[in-house]
């Protein structure tokens, strides 16, 4: 199925530029994939369900101005967002060299002018505060939360894909005003800012 048609059934609308950097960005991640180790699922279906659970939560969520997205790895979901939404300042942090190689390699074949790569840990930005903090697969709820108050604003808001463990995770991390909206088998865990 087409990357557009995908989107669209689940009634996500991008325009053609959006679509095209997604192309470029398969084509790179497959070739950088298979040297670098970058991500397991490196087939054309497996990364454009990739890229649909990176755009997914724009269904749901307020709009924002900056985010920061913690350990992108690949690019899930912190460079799919900056690619999506141009306008919106993007910061990508991740620790792992060859990983912002490639990132930095993505921004540059995009021109994604919105976008900054961190070569850094989390806890370790300084001078950051973004309006949405983003991660997926990275560590527990409370952990995230723990680890990133340096960059948080008073309002900030939090989107942290999540899986199965999400209902112990919110125990602990004693959260409120947070929604959570499932797709498959992820759950988008969605922190309201103030």
């Amino acid at each position: 199925m087409a990357l557009k048609q995908l989107l669209e059934e689940n009634k996500l609308q991008f325009d053609d530029k959006f679509y095209q950097d997604c192309n470029v960005f398969i084509k790179l991640l497959q070739q950088w994939g298979k040297v670098h180790n970058l991500s397991g699922r490196l087939s054309r279906e497996d990364i454009q369900e990739n890229i649909l659970d990176s755009v997914y939560p724009l269904s749901f969520i307020n709009k924002y101005t900056s985010f920061a997205d913690i350990g992108t790895g690949a690019g899930y979901p912190g460079l799919i967002l900056a690619m999506a939404q141009r306008d919106v300042k993007s910061y990508l942090i991740e620790p792992r060299i060859k990983r912002v190689s490639f990132l930095n390699f993505v921004k540059a074949s995009l021109k994604l002018e919105n976008l900054t790569v961190l070569c850094n840990r989390v806890e370790d930005v300084k001078d950051l505060q973004v309006d949405l903090i983003t991660s997926r697969a990275v560590t527990n709820t409370s952990l995230l939360l723990d680890i990133t108050t340096n960059i948080k604003k008073d309002s900030s808001s939090y989107l942290f894909y999540k899986g199965s463990m999400l209902d112990e995770e919110l125990e602990v991390a004693k959260v409120n005003d947070y929604k959570i909206v499932n797709r498959k088998d992820r759950n988008y865990l969605y922190i309201k800012g103030e």
